[in-house]
Parts: C-alpha cells; sequence; structure tokens
C-alpha cells in the first residue's frame, strides 16, 4: 500500500469523524441537521450514487431496469421493516432507540466501507485516477459523518451509540482500502449493491427524517434542506 494512498485514507478518516463530531457538539440545532442530512441523503442519492449505478450497468451490459427495480425493492423493504419494528418499538421500555437508527447508520457504514474500496481499486489502475476518487470520498465524508449520527439521535439513541456508528464509519473506508487488496467486487453487483443504497437513502431522507420537521414553522429548516442538497451538489461539480 503506498504513501500516498495511507494519507487518503487517514484523511477520509478525519474527515468523517469531524463531521460527526461536529453534529454531536451542536445537538441543540438537531432540527436543522435532520433537514440537512434529508436534503444530502435525497441529493447524493439522484446526483451520485445513481448516476453511478447506470454507468456501471451500463459498461457491463446490465439493463437500467435492474437498477430500477433494485431501488423501488430497497425503499419497499425500508418501508416495511420500520413498519414492522414500529410496531414492536411501541411496547418497547422508554429509553430505547428505534432500530431505525442503527439499520440507516449502519448502511452509512457499509457505504463508506464500499468507497474504501473503490478507492483502493481506483489505485489499481493508476495513481492519478486514485486520486480523483479519494478526493471525492473525502469530499462528501463529511456529510456521512453527520448523517451518521444524526440518524441516531433522531431514533432516540443515545450519543454514545452514535458515536460508535460514528468510529466504524470512520474507519469503513480503511478496511475497505484493504479489503480491495485482496478481492474486488465485480461491476455488476456493484451497480445493483449502489441501486440499493438510492432506494435506502431516499427512504431515509424523505420518510425517516423529514416528518420530523413538519412541526418546524420556520424557514430556516428549508435553508438547511437546500444548504444539504447544494452541499453535494457542488461537491459533484467538483469532482
Amino acid at each position: 500500500m503506498g504513501v500516498q494512498l495511507i494519507v487518503l485514507t487517514i484523511i477520509a478518516l478525519v474527515s468523517t469523524l469531524v463531521g460527526g463530531l461536529f453534529a454531536l457538539r451542536h445537538k441543540s440545532s438537531l432540527c436543522g441537521f435532520f433537514a440537512f442530512s434529508a436534503g444530502s441523503l435525497i441529493a447524493v442519492s439522484f446526483l451520485d450514487l445513481l448516476p453511478e449505478s447506470v454507468d456501471l450497468a451500463n459498461r457491463v451490459g446490465l439493463s437500467v431496469r435492474y437498477i430500477g427495480l433494485m431501488i423501488i425493492g430497497a425503499f419497499l423493504f425500508y418501508t416495511f421493516l420500520e413498519k414492522v419494528f414500529m410496531t414492536h418499538h411501541h411496547h418497547d421500555d422508554e429509553g430505547h432507540g428505534h432500530i431505525m437508527g442503527p439499520i440507516g447508520a449502519g448502511s452509512l457504514v457499509l457505504h463508506s466501507f464500499i468507497d474504501g474500496i473503490a478507492i483502493g481499486a481506483a489505485f489499481q489502475v493508476n495513481a492519478s485516477i486514485g486520486l480523483i476518487v479519494a478526493l471525492a470520498v473525502i469530499s462528501h465524508d463529511f456529510t456521512d459523518g453527520i448523517n451518521t449520527v444524526t440518524l441516531m439521535l433522531k431514533n432516540k439513541h443515545r450519543s454514545r451509540n452514535a458515536l460508535l456508528f460514528l468510529i466504524a464509519d470512520a474507519l469503513a473506508p480503511v478496511f475497505g482500502v484493504i479489503f480491495a487488496s485482496v478481492i474486488l467486487i465485480g461491476d455488476k453487483a456493484l451497480a445493483l449493491l449502489l441501486a440499493f443504497f438510492v432506494g435506502e437513502f431516499i427512504y431515509l431522507g424523505a420518510s425517516n427524517l423529514l416528518p420530523e420537521l413538519r412541526e418546524e414553522k420556520s424557514l430556516k429548516i428549508l435553508l438547511w434542506m437546500l444548504l444539504g442538497a447544494v452541499v453535494i451538489y457542488v461537491l459533484t461539480l467538483i469532482v
């Protein structure tokens, strides 16, 4: 593993930690973070993950229809999952967080792990492509850290548990890079996996986070949501 790859991997780790710790430190602004996360999750789905999934599908001759079906399937799966656990959750003792927190945060950890695989695989092609992919990952790791913490706190989990998932999210790209040096996921499987994340992140943003904001009458909430989307849009233009 080259020095450049190691340095970039460490930067990705730090970027995720800083974003998550920022969200933990400013818990009084949770409504704003909910809105920011909703905007960024929906934006990253349509502006980053979906184009990449379609591009991979076209590259390997996989019908885009399967990408759409995977997105719909993921959305319906998480809708069903939350309904099942929501019914159970009403009977839980007070103080227990909702299962959708770890599910959502865990999926972001898996997404970060795949990002690490992408970095490692790109460096196997050449250092130039590896640098571009690494910068793309680092640029959205800050918002990934915020989203990981926000999903845990929104679903009534303790800050300590949110911190544990944040650490896992920060370490995930490191293990992804290591994994890529041993085994590489095929483009077809990766295209379908990215499509699954699209459906899940749309669900998390639109159905899990936005309902929390319905009682908020301040226009600042809309501005936070717009900011989340704009940040992702700008990052997709830069990298």
